[in-house]
């Protein structure tokens, strides 16, 4: 059973219909009993940081999420509070990924939200098994995770190279959506539930 964890903050709708069609059976939850005895949890997110961290703080589950070892996926916003901190509202994230998240510099030749398709590079682990070299996945960001020792894929935006994916122990983090990402990210969350 996977756990989508249920804070307020995520974009659930999509990532619901992603894992009906590769006929995932999942819970939606914020109770730290179902999480901890779920066999992968998913923490999705669209929004703000601060936002996101307010919602987790005021259910108690930070401890809880960084306590888990069992597979936890973090998609955009939820990738995002798994790292040190954020630009965005200099929140203090969970610090699980050695990176932080900063601000896309003005630049004339990159738009800023980064939105639409983009192709991942250097990609490496199980997450993208089998998945083709730069294959387009979906972006919608205007803050971005640095490259650090935990980045398994990266993407250039303008001027920036950042980390497109991200993996520690057994926490991962993806910047763009697979769930959105049509056939591509639909196996790269295959992936992530066979772990």
């Amino acid at each position: 059973m996977i756990a989508i964890i249920d804070y307020n903050s995520g974009n659930l709708r999509s990532v619901k219909n992603a894992l009906d069609r590769l006929g995932a059976k999942y819970i939606l939850t914020a109770d730290p009993s179902e999480i901890k005895s779920a066999d992968h949890v998913i923490l999705p997110g669209v929004g703000a940081a601060g936002f996101a961290m307010e919602n987790l703080n005021a259910k108690g589950l930070v401890p809880v999420i960084k306590a888990l070892r069992l597979p936890v996926l973090g998609i955009c916003i939820g990738m995002q509070i798994m790292c040190k901190d954020s630009e965005e509202g200099n929140v203090k994230c969970m610090d699980i990924f050695d990176t932080h998240i900063r601000k896309f510099p003005v630049d004339e030749n990159a738009k800023v939200p980064h939105m639409g398709w983009n192709s991942i590079l250097n990609m490496d682990g199980k997450l993208f098994k089998d998945v083709p070299a730069a294959s387009y996945m979906y972006f919608i960001h205007s803050y971005y995770p640095e490259l650090c020792s935990d980045t398994i894929a990266t993407c250039r935006h303008g001027k920036v190279m950042f980390s497109a994916a991200l993996k520690y122990e057994n926490f991962y983090g993806t910047q763009f959506h697979p769930e959105k990402s049509g056939s591509v990210g639909e196996l790269v969350l295959k992936n992530f539930l066979a772990l």
